[in-house]
């Protein structure tokens, strides 16, 4: 509250002389109003929602050995990753300044020939692709058509499901949120009824990071829930060899 207080000194005054006033300003309420409204937007206001990274997390579901070997042979992908690197050891790069990331992969268990033979890893499933992603009509290409192709029944589930999102067509009582969504779409990633991939992610001594995490986007992308990282063995390798000399860099 303001106060406007006369000074008076005493003694004899000037005639015609100004009078002198002494203005004091109690701050006081402003600050308690202050704390109130910094009170009340706390309250009210929402808050930004963290843009972090939804990672479908790998199952937690058992799996016996004989489901095991039956998924090796009919849903298993095994991929390598891997970097081309100069002499002295920088990535190479394309004409647009990207790295060079090769994926080499091969679906089941690892076709090579008898082991007495020199020529063991020269006629393996082995293939090779790239990271591409999608061309400009929307189409998967590389080996993120690959592994489309593997969990297009997951996916074809969750597109119906998040165009029904889209739409509100889930209650007439209330609309689906984010987090309904996501609930249901991890449903659908971890049922067993759907045919699903079991994904082996490995990496060359010369892989770098991204290759890694481009692998993991493609697990986050294509709604893989079932996917691990592995060792690369000696029979990764032999196969990357035979690979490279029949086919070339």
């Amino acid at each position: 509250m303001a106060q406007i207080e006369q000074s008076d000194k005493g003694g004899k005054k000037k005639k015609g002389a100004q009078k002198k006033m002494s203005i004091h300003v109690d701050f006081t309420p402003m600050v308690d109003m202050n704390m109130l409204l910094i009170t009340f937007f706390m309250l009210c206001t929402t808050m930004i929602k963290s843009q972090t990274l939804s990672i479908a997390l790998p199952t937690n579901e058992k799996v016996e050995q004989q489901e095991m070997n039956k998924a090796k042979d009919s849903e298993a992908i095994t991929l390598i990753v891997d970097t081309e690197r100069n002499d002295d050891g920088s990535i190479k790069k394309d004409d647009e300044g990207k790295a060079k990331n090769i994926v080499y992969y091969y679906l089941g268990k690892p076709m090579v020939t008898d082991e007495n033979n020199d020529s063991i890893f020269e006629d393996s499933n082995l293939m090779r692709e790239t990271f591409i992603g999608n061309d400009e009509q929307g189409m998967q290409q590389g080996i993120r058509k690959i592994l489309h192709n593997r969990n297009k029944a997951v996916l074809e589930k969750i597109a119906v499901l998040k165009q029904q999102w889209r739409n509100k067509e889930f209650s007439s009582k209330k609309d689906i949120n984010d987090s309904i969504y996501q609930a249901r779409a991890k449903e659908i990633r971890n049922d067993s009824t759907l045919t699903r991939p079991v994904v082996i992610i490995k990496a060359t001594p010369n892989a770098s990071w991204a290759s890694v995490i481009g692998a993991l986007d493609e697990m986050q992308i294509n709604q893989i829930s079932r996917y691990q990282i592995d060792n690369i063995n000696a029979t990764d390798q032999g196969m990357i060899d035979a690979y490279i000399r029949n086919h070339g860099n």
